[in-house]
């Protein structure tokens, strides 16, 4: 159930009038994302979902088409991954369909929205659709941003990912490199890299097979396990995400009790939450 809090104050006080039509009523966005995340922090995927459909109606109602495209953006992403392939992709490309409208179509924000559609499709195992809207997004990501910007590490994940499906092995690895160089360089960057090492794993299994591929992926294993160790990596829930996804690949491999121990560091920072 939403709270009070939930909806009476995440308004922008701004008022974006346009003489002949209707004022432009802005939502918050940063403080709707905000809660949002607290929701996610508690393994609340309900309220989770209730807030994002409550804020896109409010955006709707107040003519704010910029602050309803982001929140079609968070909505994909959370319908993918909680594998609801109907929503994802209905709001992938509902958001796909504004960047036109919005002026954005040769932008990094354009960037951001192909990148995730691409990561919805790919989810759905549907990589030869996922993979033409990662590489329009490369060529607005290496156009507008620098080269060390983390969303050019998080596009080459999701587009090595993608060519891995595609059987294109070598490609995908060396996306998988440039992503670990501009990683290795953000000081928040640890629980990415750790994923990464952990998609090489995979890649190398697939191209080689799981006998030829065993001593590079222990390597990539020892790598990504050492990453979640750091001390100093916040706990928080998004840690807790990341350690149930790389418990999974643990486990694949073998590596029972470093699954049985990653998904009991998930469990401890949700029931404390």
């Amino acid at each position: 159930m939403l709270n009070r809090d939930d909806y009476e104050e995440p308004r922008c006080l701004l008022n974006m009038d346009v003489p002949g039509k209707a004022p432009v009523d802005p939502v918050d966005l940063g403080r709707v994302i905000a809660k949002f995340d607290d929701y996610l922090s508690r393994n609340d995927k309900a309220g989770a979902e209730r807030h994002l459909l409550y804020w896109l109606s409010e955006a709707r109602a107040g003519r704010d088409r910029r602050g309803e495209h982001s929140l079609k953006n968070e909505l994909m992403g959370f319908y993918r991954k909680e594998g609801r392939e109907k929503e994802a992709v209905s709001f992938a490309q509902s958001a796909l369909d504004d960047l036109e409208e919005l002026g954005l179509a040769d932008t990094a924000t354009a960037g951001t929205c192909l990148v995730n559609a691409g990561t919805v499709y790919f989810t759905f195992h549907r990589p030869g659709e996922a993979l033409p809207y990662l590489e329009r997004a490369r060529v607005l990501y290496e156009t507008h941003l620098s080269p060390e910007d983390p969303r050019l590490g998080g596009l080459y994940n999701n587009t090595a990912l993608t060519l891995t499906d595609l059987g294109r092995f070598d490609e995908a690895l060396a996306l998988y490199e440039k992503a670990l160089d501009i990683m290795a360089k953000k000081p928040t960057g640890v629980l990415e890299e750790a994923i990464t090492h952990l998609n090489m794993a995979d890649t190398l299994t697939a191209g080689r097979g799981i006998e030829d591929a065993e001593k590079d992926v222990e390597e990539h294993l020892a790598a990504a396990l050492k990453l979640l160790d750091t001390p100093d990596v916040p706990r928080d829930g998004y840690y807790a995400f990341v350690c149930e996804k790389c418990a999974t690949v643990f486990g694949y491999y073998g590596h029972f009790l470093t699954q049985a121990d990653l998904n009991a560091r998930a469990k401890e920072i949700y029931e404390r939450a």
